[in-house]
């Protein structure tokens, strides 16, 4: 399945893709997305909030850096794509939002709190939290997986332990936003039904249950 496709079966994942770009390019003309006062000015989290609880969103579509954009942005697309196919569109929008608010949250209260000179944003958050889905989502069909899908298990599993490491062990990681995103999804993921199966349509009847044909009528 080309891209291009498979973002056609995710809209939710390409609309927030198209609106993180747009957002970094914003970002880029303010003066940099480096540059603490334009990410402040855009809504990145900061402490304390003094009631700008609108900064817990907007955070969620600010990245600091090409490299942070692009790791998030792919992970986006790899995870989210998939996440919504599976479970529908209004289920991924609702994970996605739910566990970046959730991390931003926790990056707020568990990390800015201690360091106040500091600030956060990013998606990160809310992948971990379609990471997490994605996690509990295939734990609870473990018992009918197929091999592809049990591969995929072990891989989602990998890569959020690697993730607690990295976020552990390394400088500059919001680890709180990330357990917080990853936290949320897994509690969605363990309730979320996959997608309802598209109903076959009804064939037409034969042509002995044709209705009569008009007089005068011909087929073109």
């Amino acid at each position: 399945m080309g891209r291009i496709a498979l973002l056609r079966r995710a809209p939710v994942t390409a609309a927030l893709l198209v609106a993180i770009g747009a957002v970094f390019v914003l970002e880029t003309v303010l003066g940099g997305s480096t540059n603490q006062q334009v990410l402040v000015l855009l809504g990145a989290n900061v402490w304390p909030l003094h009631g700008e609880y609108w900064r817990l969103l907007a955070s969620m579509f600010l990245h600091i850096g090409l490299l942070h954009v692009a790791v998030n942005g792919w992970a986006l697309y790899q995870l989210g794509s998939l996440f919504e196919i599976w479970v529908g569109s209004a289920r991924m929008a609702l994970t996605y939002f739910a566990a970046g608010l959730a991390g931003s949250a926790a990056s707020l209260w568990l990390t800015l709190s201690a360091s106040p000179v500091s600030l956060s944003a990013g998606a990160s958050g809310a992948i971990f939290g379609i990471l997490g889905a994605l996690i509990a989502f295939l734990l609870r069909r473990r018992q009918h997986l197929t091999p592809a899908a049990k591969s995929l298990l072990m891989q989602l599993l990998f890569w959020a332990a690697l993730n607690v490491f990295l976020g552990l062990s390394a400088a500059g990681i919001d680890n709180s936003a990330h357990m917080g995103g990853c936290v949320t999804g897994l509690l969605i993921g363990a309730f979320l039904r996959g997608r309802e199966p598209q109903r076959p349509r009804p064939l037409p009847p034969p042509p002995s249950e044709l209705p009569p044909r008009p007089p005068g009528s011909y087929d073109n």
